[in-house]
């Protein structure tokens, strides 16, 4: 199972950025960022494949960019104009398929980083 390491994540004033990074061990398929707010479910951010093509969160298009480095294995989300509503632990994770759009069958997850905003 391929082991995920995020990092980047930090406290920022709204209107700020911030990316995150995340390393993997191994080869993946496909790749995607997720995130959990207090009190709130886990939410899909963005997602991309081996191929580039990628898929947002309506909340976050427009100031979010998802980007892989195959050759690192590592994930970025750009994250740009935040807002408080952005704060949230953040984790990648590695999915086995492709499918409707986005990444598919998750089998492996970060630790989380966190990510605060503030207004």
């Amino acid at each position: 199972q391929v082991q995920l390491v995020e990092s980047g994540g930090g406290s920022v004033q709204a209107g700020g950025s911030l990316r995150l990074s995340c390393a993997a061990d191994g080869y993946t398929l496909c790749m995607g960022w997720f995130r959990q707010a207090p009190g709130k479910e886990r939410e899909g951010v963005a997602a991309i494949d081996v191929d580039g093509n990628t898929n947002y969160a309506y909340s976050v298009k427009g100031r979010f960019t998802i980007s892989k480095d195959n050759a690192k294995n590592t994930l970025y989300l750009q994250m740009n104009s935040l807002k408080p509503e952005d704060t949230a632990m953040y984790y990648c994770a590695t999915g086995l398929i492709w499918y409707g759009g986005t990444c598919n069958n998750l089998n492996a997850w970060g630790q989380g980083t966190l990510v605060t905003v503030s207004s």
